[in-house]
């Protein structure tokens, strides 16, 4: 029966006409807890536990249902939060803002820099368009493609309530390039109860070689993985390590400072050249839905995070 759904689904219209109106339905008239388990029970083949979470993931989608405060809008928004890090540690760590509107036809060469941004929108995980020659753009395309974008509210699929009454936005930064002429590597670390704990690094991102390395904040190897979802590509650890960044103590330090009214947090970093630059604020990694291996360490992990810390 599973197999024949299966081939409706993929080959006829019928089939895809049914699923998107489920999908529709579902985003549109369930009630947040009912998607939050819908998703973690789709991705992780068993029962959510809300009543008493014990993992780390468990933790993190009671967070979704149960910390919702005006700052966690404010912090989610790649804009807005400009203003609580300058606020919270200073102006330095920001990565340069060249332009930002709510309107893509305004995306236009006079408006860009002369030199390499990236164009992005501040309410989703979608990455961003990357600029080395602003006169080589297709601008109907972008702005085609970043009208729809804006037209998207991330909270409807995934109940994550911080994205739900974000003004969406395009913002143009300032693309880091390093001396060698890379992207700089990005460093995630994971907080709990505004302290880091450990720092997730993601090599070769975008590429067939995409690793995931997990360091404890004086750089040593963390024993487990916060590997893919069930059907999806892996993100195993390298076997080789890549370089801390010089200012390790430093970047955590100042992540405490950004973490400290939350339970738990992710603050993400780019080390360019050996400057720190701020570069967002997630507050449910992988939506609290990515398995943690061996099993166990979702567990020692989750027993770190205190619940009911910082919840209004």
């Amino acid at each position: 029966m599973k197999k024949v759904f299966k081939w409706v689904y993929h080959n006829t219209l019928f089939g895809k006409l049914l699923i998107y109106s489920f999908h529709t339905s579902k985003n549109k008239l369930w009630p947040d807890e009912w998607v939050i388990r819908y998703n973690y029970r789709k991705r992780r083949k068993k029962s959510l536990n809300l009543k008493d979470p014990q993992t780390l993931n468990e933790k993190i989608n009671w967070l979704k249902l149960n910390d919702r405060r005006s700052l966690h809008t404010q912090c989610a928004d790649k804009y807005a939060v400009r203003s609580y890090v300058k606020k919270k540690i200073g102006e330095d760590y920001l990565v340069p803002l060249y332009f930002q509107t709510q309107n893509p036809e305004d995306l236009k060469p006079e408006n860009l820099p002369d030199i390499p941004c990236i164009i992005k929108a501040n309410h989703d995980s979608s990455g961003g368009v990357f600029v080395h020659n602003k006169n080589k753009l297709n601008y109907p395309e972008l702005q085609g493609n970043l009208k729809i974008r804006l037209g998207k509210n991330y909270y409807s699929s995934s109940r994550e309530w911080q994205y739900k009454n974000i003004t969406p936005r395009i913002i143009v930064e300032k693309l880091l390039i390093t001396k060698t002429g890379n992207i700089p590597l990005d460093f995630k670390v994971h907080c709990f109860n505004g302290k880091a704990h450990m720092i997730q690094v993601d090599i070769g991102r975008g590429t067939n070689k995409h690793y995931r390395n997990w360091y404890y904040t004086d750089w040593t190897r963390c024993p487990f993985k916060w590997t893919s979802v069930s059907g999806l590509k892996e993100t195993n650890p390298a076997e080789f390590d890549v370089s801390p960044p010089k200012d390790l103590e430093k970047m955590c330090l100042l992540s405490n400072h950004l973490a400290e009214p939350f339970d738990y947090v992710r603050v993400d970093w780019y080390d360019a050249d050996d400057k720190l630059y701020f570069g967002e604020i997630t507050f449910h990694h992988d939506s609290g839905n990515r398995p943690i291996e061996p099993e166990e360490w979702d567990y020692k992990l989750g027993e770190m995070v205190k619940l009911n810390s910082n919840v209004n």
